[in-house]
């Protein structure tokens, strides 16, 4: 028996917090192997000095068995965590080529709802599963990621199965210290998350306002009662069993959070980046939606404005 192999493809803020535990963990282990594929000034500050990982008063530098920018030079490996944008998840996959064999798992800890579908298109005889991350963590310069709160859950799973690798990846989670969920009922867990995060990314980036002023504005509140509402039938209409009480759980979430805090695809148009979020996190709606025949006049209606100033 060889090494198990893991690679963490995409060290950002998710990527590099939970690849850091797992390269911590196994870096002198003979029997597990973590690799990370990065590119330009990051991954050359992880070749020369490690990856720094910041989390309140403490921090660690974890060493991957190789970091690299090219899919070649690691090989085939056991299990893949996808860590990038969900805009480049089919040139992620593609460029991952020659790290895929038959029995690869793939594990995408993205934005959206439906990166298990889009990676299980190119790969259709793979075993992918769903997963989603509850972590506020970022890349704060090259070679060092900071988790920026005290929740670091991670959960993934096949919806109604599992699979035995599924079983010895959270085993390995669990030793480098990760607070994992291996489920069977992976769907709701990830819709739950998803209609959090679509309703904060959608108000946030069409009020070009963060949470506090938004929920200090009865209309705009309002606007953000529809959203969850309309994203919530979309998930009905999938068959996916959330919880009926979709509205007042994200008000309570979203009143938790600092009156200043906002959503990665704000931010993004903030700074008028080239590629953003929006078809995974709003646009997506709309057109599953479209297909379900459910009515979705908010999100439509939010959508093409924020399309508008793209």
């Amino acid at each position: 028996m060889g090494a198990t192999r893991i690679l963490i493809a995409g060290i950002g803020g998710v990527g590099g917090f939970f690849g850091g535990l797992l390269a911590k963990q196994f870096e002198d282990n003979q029997r597990v192997e973590v690799s990370f594929l990065a590119r330009g000034a990051h991954l050359k500050k992880i070749q020369e000095a490690g990856l720094t990982v910041i989390e309140g008063k403490e921090q660690f530098v974890a060493v991957p068995k190789l970091a690299s920018d090219n899919a070649s030079e690691i090989g085939e490996v056991d299990y893949i965590i996808v860590c990038t944008k969900s805009y480049d998840l089919e040139q992620t996959i593609e460029q991952l080529a020659p790290c895929i064999g038959p029995q690869t798992v793939i594990l995408p800890l993205l934005n959206g709802v439906d990166c298990r579908d889009r990676i299980q298109k190119l790969l259709p005889n793979n075993l992918v599963c769903d997963g989603c991350v509850y972590i506020i963590a970022r890349l704060s310069r090259p070679g060092v990621v900071e988790n920026l709160s005290n929740i670091k859950k991670l959960f993934f799973g096949m919806e109604g199965g599992s699979d035995a690798r599924l079983y010895a990846l959270e085993n390995l989670l669990r030793k480098a210290g990760v607070a994992v969920t291996l489920t069977p009922h992976i769907e709701k867990v990830i819709w739950e998350k998803f209609v959090f995060i679509s309703v904060m990314a959608t108000a946030t980036t069409y009020f070009d306002a963060p949470v506090g002023p938004i929920l200090a504005d009865a209309d705009k509140r309002n606007t953000v009662t529809a959203l969850v509402n309309e994203v919530a039938q979309v998930a009905q209409a999938k068959g996916i069993a959330i919880s009926n009480n979709m509205p007042e759980k994200v008000l309570a979430k979203l009143e938790t959070l600092p009156s200043a805090a906002t959503s990665s695809l704000h931010s993004d148009f903030q700074n008028k980046k080239a590629d953003t979020e929006v078809q995974s996190l709003v646009g997506y709606v709309v057109e599953a939606a479209h297909q379900l025949s459910v009515e979705v006049s908010t999100y439509r209606q939010l959508f093409s404005e924020i399309q508008g100033r793209d």
